[in-house]
Order: structure tokens, then C-alpha cells, then sequence
């Protein structure tokens, strides 16, 4: 079976109707900033009180969400016995979702370039409201996204971080 089509849009609506409190980061937070490198996932930090991530749970179940574990296809992750809920979330701390919209990304906190952990009250603090499609979600500080790739220092992170770089110094 195929992997599901990337509709960021979908899963943002899906997010957001659901009544999900998050900062988004990583690529898509780059690209809501202006950057065009293309990108195959949904990276979020949402906030981790408990009514939230059983708002999250709802949403990711409503979007068919498994477990994208390496070495598994997803048909065979749909077999893991996974129950998502709030108390499997605070557990997994970060963890990655194959929904039926795409890859969704679910991170605790995200780091600064010595590695610290940024939680979502920070993000949220320096976020700025950006229209994404139709909607309008709070998207992590350019800086901060560009700390986290300094930190994870990952082949693509690298290939981004010019472009973000002269984004963040036009501003």
C-alpha cells in the first residue's frame, strides 16, 4: 500500500477543529516564514496538559494516525496495538504519526543550538500568528526553528539553514 498523500492543509484543519493548542516547526514553520524548500511532514510541539494532548489524541484518530517506526511498513504499524490517548502521548513524549494525511510529527519541546530543551510555553511566547492555507496557527520564531536544525545538525537541516539564515537576516 502506498504511503497517504501529504495534505498539510487537511491535517492542520483537522488540528485546529479539533481545538489542538501548538506551535509548528520544522519545515512547514520554515516555509510559513517565507522559506522554499519543500517538505514532507508536520513537525508540532503542542502544549502537554492533558486536556490538550486528549484534543491532539482526538484529532490524530480522526486522521487514522500509527506509529511510524523504522524498519515497519505501514500496514504493519496498523497491526501495533497502540492505544492513542492523552496518557499514551505524555508517555511517548516525542513520537511520529502516519495519518491518513500525511506525517505528523509530535515533539515534546524542541532544542537550542546547545541542545537545551525549548518548551511550549517559550515557542508560544515568541511565536508569531502566520496564515497557513485558511488557517492561521502559531508558528515557532524563525530563530528557534533554525536553532533546533543547528542542533540536529542533519544533512537536510544543513541544505536548509542558508535560506533560513538569509530569511532571518532580512527581518
Amino acid at each position: 500500500m502506498p504511503e497517504p498523500e501529504f495534505e498539510p492543509a487537511r491535517a492542520l484543519e483537522t488540528l485546529d477543529r479539533h481545538g489542538v493548542d501548538y506551535v509548528l516547526v520544522g519545515g512547514l514553520g520554515a516555509r510559513a516564514h517565507g522559506a522554499t524548500r519543500p517538505t514532507g511532514d508536520i513537525d508540532l510541539v503542542p502544549d502537554s496538559d492533558a486536556e490538550n494532548l486528549t484534543r491532539l489524541a482526538n484529532a490524530l484518530r480522526e486522521l487514522n494516525a500509527r506509529l511510524r517506526i523504522g524498519g515497519m511498513t505501514d500496514d504493519e504499524s496498523r497491526q501495533l496495538p497502540v492505544q492513542l490517548d492523552a496518557e499514551t502521548l505524555r508517555s511517548f513524549g516525542s513520537s511520529t504519526w502516519m495519518t491518513d494525511a500525511g506525517p505528523i510529527d509530535v515533539l515534546r519541546d524542541l532544542r537550542d543550538t546547545a541542545g537545551g530543551a525549548v518548551a511550549f510555553d517559550a515557542l508560544v511566547a515568541r511565536s508569531a500568528d502566520q496564515q497557513i492555507g485558511s488557517l492561521v496557527d502559531h508558528v515557532a520564531a524563525l530563530g528557534d526553528i533554525i536553532a533546533a536544525m543547528e542542533h540536529a545538525d542533519r544533512e537536510k537541516d544543513r541544505a536548509a539553514l542558508p535560506e533560513l539564515r538569509a530569511l532571518d537576516r532580512e527581518r
